[in-house]
């Protein structure tokens, strides 16, 4: 079912790791030659424009782009009281855990009477968007509202792609459950678009009827290609927070893993997209076989077991064996996953080693599953290697460091003569005269 890549005695660099270690396709520039014109004609002609692309990319028109109270007061109200106690209980977590992130103003004296003050502060106003395609994710809701509202955004905005398939109050409206996930959070502003039109829409800002969205500073939450083709292109007029691509698993594991859990894992990353990336790194070809064995039990059992094999076989996916843990360390961080599991003896110490990775999930007892919804950390993560210079979503994502810079005239003197002397060196003389004005004369 999935292909097998041996390493062992072998030396690679890491420009030759990157050549061997499998990865999804996931081509954003081709897209952005679809998304221009879309992006183009949200800017020109707003709501019509973004209710037109609703119809023909998800085959319905909302009743209104934002989605009226007393809708989200029916989902809140029409939601599974054991569905509600998850989330709830989802939503703590993750709020104690983002709460801990709080950034906290550093005041540094440089010297007597200079003194530099770096200011946390949010952004003013944040898009958020929400996936509605093979399986809308709810969950998403809270990990991209939570840290916002933590740092203290004042003003939120979610966006996901309304349901052909709703009746009744909901028709025409977003995934009842992630409307339901907005009314527990607070959330009162959520419009019911999708795709690349929702981000422009958010961008640019446009008016339907009596209703504004003013356009925001920042977009975060994942989506696919054509979301993250708009984001790319719109950036710089809009802040985002990554180009997230297709999810990846990948597993560490040595003779002690557990092939049952090692496959269970792997098949729950698959789940999602055929593009999804679900990879083994062992130094055991007896564990490698094993879990072949397993998957082969499990994937047909599965409910979505044709996406599954499909993301199983695809070249995003698949088996490395390696020498030994040291090896399989350089492949991991190599890889940089979104997500990575570490289940060898001493997990937590192979774990320490780990540099690149969106998160880390030690042991047997915490699956990605667990951080996908109710472990506190965040879901919305780095992938296709980014997580080699780039975290995840957190407080700090909607957070601006600003210095604040201030100086007495006796510490502006005191410094004067290097400013001017810096300055000149770099022939911006009106730099140092800036200074010289009101110091005086050095000579």
């Amino acid at each position: 079912m999935m292909v097998t890549t041996d390493l062992r005695g072998r030396t690679l660099s890491a420009r030759d790791l990157r050549g061997v270690v499998p990865r999804a396709e996931f081509d954003v520039d081709a897209a952005l030659s679809a998304v221009r014109p879309i992006c183009e004609a949200v800017r020109d002609h707003g709501a019509e424009a973004i209710q037109g692309f609703s119809e023909q990319f998800d085959g319905v028109r909302a009743p209104h782009l934002r989605v009226p109270a007393e809708v989200l007061a029916a989902a809140l109200d029409a939601l599974d009281p054991a569905l509600r106690s998850a989330f709830e209980e989802s939503i703590t977590r993750a709020r104690r855990v983002h709460e801990d992130q709080r950034r906290v103003d550093t005041v540094t004296e440089v010297v007597p009477g200079g003194i530099v003050t770096e200011r946390w502060v949010p952004v003013d106003r944040v898009g958020l968007y929400v996936p509605g395609g093979r399986a809308p994710l709810a969950s998403s809701v809270l990990m991209n509202v939570v840290p916002a509202q933590v740092a203290g955004v004042a003003s939120l905005a979610v966006a996901s792609p309304p349901q052909r398939e709703n009746t009744g109050v909901f028709a025409g409206y977003p995934d009842p459950t992630i409307l339901a996930v907005c009314a527990l959070l607070g959330i009162e502003e959520v419009w019911a678009m999708g795709g690349a039109q929702a981000v422009a829409g958010l961008a640019y800002g446009f008016t339907d009827g009596d209703d504004t969205c003013e356009p925001v500073i920042l977009v975060t939450g994942p989506g696919n290609i054509y979301v993250v083709a708009a984001k790319r292109l719109l950036k710089g007029l809009i802040g985002i927070d990554a180009e997230a691509g297709p999810t990846e698993i990948a597993i560490l594991a040595d003779a002690t893993a557990d092939a049952d859990l090692v496959a269970s894992d792997l098949v729950s990353q698959a789940e999602h997209d055929p593009l999804a990336a679900s990879v083994l790194v062992t130094d055991s070809p007896e564990l490698a076989a094993a879990t072949v064995e397993a998957l082969a039990r499990r994937v047909p059992a599965t409910k979505h077991s044709e996406r599954v094999t499909e993301a199983l076989t695809g070249r995003q996916s698949g088996i490395v064996l390696v020498d030994d843990l040291e090896q399989g360390l350089d492949v991991v961080n190599t890889y940089a996953a979104e997500h990575l599991e570490i289940m060898t003896a001493d997990a937590a110490a192979v774990a320490a080693r780990v540099r690149n990775a969106g998160a880390i999930f030690v042991g047997d007892f915490a699956p990605v599953s667990l951080g996908d919804y109710a472990a506190g950390s965040n879901h919305v993560l780095p992938t296709a290697g980014c997580a080699c210079h780039s975290g995840g979503l957190s407080v700090q994502s909607f957070l601006r460091g600003i210095h604040v810079v201030d100086y007495t005239e006796a510490a502006l003197r005191d410094v004067a003569p290097h400013v001017v002397a810096l300055a000149n060196c770099e022939d911006l003389p009106a730099h140092g005269e800036a200074v010289l004005a009101r110091t005086g004369d050095l000579a």
